[in-house]
């Protein structure tokens, strides 16, 4: 993985100071509260409802074992024992005391982290595939992009105000797996017909109170030009973009005002003045930056087939490691590897992408034994172990299932994401976590999972849906209603190559009725599903009519769906 040089170690050292003499003339009184914020949120500090919350930066997800053990050894000294994975592919700690966060900095530093853009209206982390480099169907390795676009995004004096945050995902294969098309900027690449790296633009993605899905604005774009291509799509965005309304302030209402077609032009005009300029990639900055991505030291092993795996397991536990095979663990392009997903829910009781400072420090002593110190954390709020030989993943399961890190629910639906919602964000209107686990516990059977087949439920505390609930097949967003907890429920969201965004069903319902309506909309699938057929491809089939019948019919107990219809 990417090593920090000289430049990198430097950049991060000079702002822990900074960030410390900030922190103590809050302390001292010489800073208000108005003053410091902007100052906090640089460095990814946020004041949440009961302490303060820092989110670390994990570029592109990927980060190794000697980060993760610090991360535990922060979450014991300074939280309360565990740490929170985000859909950013960040980790946040949330009972934070002011005075500890300049040495929190100090000790990510050492290990060549840091918290700089995780919040701000700047360029955030950029995301990326957490399978990037051993994906089956990967077309090129963004790894390198995004690290060239994580430097030129550092502290670009030009962007450090923008009218909103700005967001960027990077997809290099065949599926896309970072929901590149709700992303205020998506990148596509793939090789053109010469073999040349070339990336397709989208522009103007994003959830929150108007979800919309990026359009394509520039197709065949040259590697290299990245950087000049991006700057024109953000001076666009810096020039044009509402300051007047935080709610209208993300470039996908520019988008929406202005037209797909035109915001194309006006950034393509501010190309023209930029293409071939110094600020262009060069041969020499991809490969210093690459070398930091080669591969491991792979042996050469057979590649073994599922029948050859379960012969490696008691008889009896057979049942158990063949699910987890089908759902776990994802082909690797090399013969004799897999990548293995940790499932961070639900395991010992804690929220979606929670996980204890032991099971880091275990997560950790995985990564060196199994996968070259190397870990990546996923859109979804789980783990990836990417480079497992084969013939070790009973191994792997058996210490996975030991400290509950091995439920074999990915892609099914009690794999929820979730955000923090109104256990601690002081922005939600309602709680995520209970909602979360209440689903869990209705639905806490293997058999059940594996016949209902891949669906995807997402859940958000309120409408800047940080917990993607529009592009879940089942969405459930809180709002609040005259100071009481409510939770409207969409259909037929999906991320990915077929991207959409959920419809609301109807008037909203009490936190208590959630796992019912659930299990009616479930119903209604199982009853209509031909064979092999999916969630959400039956809901295409049918529509909405047949679940908001099953939903809104009398005998939901307790029924208390609102009279009020509430629009996103």
């Amino acid at each position: 993985m990417y090593t920090y040089d000289a430049i990198d170690q430097g950049l991060v050292n000079d702002r822990v100071k900074q960030f410390s003499n900030q922190v103590e003339r809050r302390l001292a009184g010489q800073l208000s509260e108005e003053e410091f914020r902007p100052l906090r949120l640089q460095n990814g500090l946020y004041l949440q409802r009961h302490a303060y919350m820092l989110r670390i930066a994990i570029p592109y997800g990927l980060f190794n074992s000697r980060q993760m053990r610090m991360f535990a050894t922060l979450a014991d000294a300074y939280d309360r024992g565990y740490g929170h994975f985000t859909t950013r592919q960040n980790l946040q700690f949330n009972w934070l005391r002011l005075e500890d966060t300049p040495q929190m900095l100090t000790e990510l530093a050492s290990v060549q982290m840091h918290a700089i853009q995780t919040s701000g209206n700047c360029v955030r982390n950029i995301t990326s595939d957490a399978f990037a480099g051993v994906a089956h169907d990967e077309i090129v390795d963004p790894r390198p992009v995004c690290e060239l676009l994580r430097q030129w995004s550092t502290l670009h004096p030009e962007f450090a105000f923008l009218p909103r945050k700005f967001k960027i995902a990077v997809n290099a294969a065949q599926e896309d797996r970072v929901v590149t098309a709700a992303h205020d900027l998506g990148l596509h690449l793939r090789r053109d017909a010469k073999g040349q790296l070339v990336a397709d633009v989208l522009v103007g993605g994003g959830l929150g109170r108007t979800p919309i899905l990026g359009s394509v604005i520039k197709r065949d774009l040259p590697w290299h030009e990245l950087p000049n291509y991006l700057t024109a799509v953000l001076r666009v965005y810096n020039l044009h973009g509402r300051r007047d309304n935080l709610y209208k302030a993300r470039i996908k209402i520019l988008l929406r005002a202005l037209g797909a077609e035109e915001l194309g032009r006006q950034v393509e005009q501010q190309y023209q003045g930029l293409k071939g300029s110094p600020e262009a990639w060069t041969q020499a900055e991809w490969d210093r930056v690459a070398s930091g991505f080669g591969a491991p030291a792979y042996r050469s092993l057979p590649r073994l087939g599922e029948a050859d795996l379960l012969q490696a397991v008691p008889e009896a536990q057979r049942p158990a490691f063949q699910r987890w095979l089908g759902r776990n663990v994802k082909a690797h392009r090399v013969d004799g590897y897999a990548s293995v997903v940790l499932s961070l829910k639900p395991h010992q009781g804690l929220a979606p992408g929670d996980l204890t400072s032991a099971q880091m420090r275990a997560v950790a002593d995985w990564a060196d034994d199994f996968s070259w110190g190397e870990l990546r954390a996923t859109h979804e709020q789980n783990l990836v172990l990417a480079d497992v030989e084969q013939s070790r993943l009973p191994e792997l399961w058996q210490a996975a299932q030991a400290l509950g890190l091995a439920t074999p629910n990915l892609g099914l639906l009690t794999d929820i994401i979730a955000c923090p919602g109104g256990d601690f964000c002081s922005l939600a209107n309602a709680k995520s976590i209970p909602i979360a686990k209440a689903i869990q516990e209705r639905f806490d059977n293997l058999d059940t999972l594996f016949d209902l087949g891949e669906i995807s439920l997402n859940i958000s505390g309120c409408i800047n849906s940080c917990g993607h609930h529009h592009v879940g097949n089942i969405g459930i967003l809180g709002v609040d209603k005259d100071g009481e907890e409510w939770y409207q429920v969409t259909l037929g969201g999906e991320q990915g190559q077929y991207a959409a965004i959920g419809k609301v069903m109807g008037p909203s319902f009490y936190a208590n009725d959630i796992p019912e309506v659930v299990h009616r909309i479930l119903t209604v699938y199982l009853s209509q599903r031909d064979i092999d057929e999916r969630f959400i491809e039956v809901y295409r089939r049918l529509g909405p009519a047949p679940f908001k019948e099953a939903v809104y019919s009398p005998g939901l107990t307790p029924t208390r769906a609102s009279q009020e219809e509430t629009h996103v």
